[in-house]
């Protein structure tokens, strides 16, 4: 049975005329269908004046899918990894201290950590210093997580540098720094180093 999607696609081409078949205009050059020129020009062969930003895109979004695939056989997703990270090192924490340390929005931070908290990874308690307020922290059940986080993030580092020697990874680290200084020094501040030297996640 035809999907709707598929009835739709094909009802289109039927009253249009204007897809590849019977009847269709074709490129006289080609012999395949005539296409209309782009409004605008194409793009050099990277994005406009931003070659080196459109290589970092590119990248982080390489680097966040691969995590990705690594993360998914923990039971986590992209960034989840941060919040454990920071609650392993730092103990408990105000989920308001914790939005800041990783840079991510507000709503995003309260998925993330509900879904940890249901796992068993993460759980909430009064704050001493103020009763009103709440504290998150790691479980002891999330221990096992940690070592597994730990072996994941070692695996994506061989997979992403692979391709380099020894000095060329050192440098990397060093020209990375340096751009990282530069957009912290633009007004990124929520994903910049803290003074304890945790970073926030720099993966889109």
């Amino acid at each position: 049975m035809a999907t709707h999607a598929e009835t739709g696609v094909a009802g289109a081409s039927a009253g249009t005329g204007t897809e590849v078949g019977a009847g269709a205009p074709t490129d006289p050059g080609t012999g395949g269908p005539h296409r209309e020129a782009p409004v605008c020009a194409p793009a050099p062969g990277a994005a406009l004046g931003g070659p080196v930003s459109h290589a970092v895109s590119r990248v982080a979004r390489l680097h966040r899918a691969a995590a990705g695939r690594l993360l998914k056989d923990l039971g986590l997703y992209p960034g989840q990894e941060f919040l454990m990270m920071h609650l392993w090192a730092n103990g408990a924490v105000r989920q308001a201290e914790l939005i800041k340390a990783v840079g991510l929005d507000p709503s995003t931070v309260t998925k993330m950590l509900q879904r940890l908290e249901h796992a068993g990874h993460v759980r909430r308690r009064p704050d001493p210093a103020d009763r009103r307020a709440v504290l998150i922290e790691a479980t002891e059940a999330s221990c096992d997580l940690h070592g597994e986080v730990r072996t994941a993030w070692g695996v994506l580092e061989e997979q992403t540098l692979a391709g380099l020697t020894g000095p060329e990874r050192t440098e990397l680290a060093r020209l990375l720094a340096k751009v990282e200084g530069s957009l912290c020094h633009e007004g990124a501040v929520a994903a910049c180093p803290t003074p304890d030297g945790d970073r926030g996640p720099a993966r889109a």
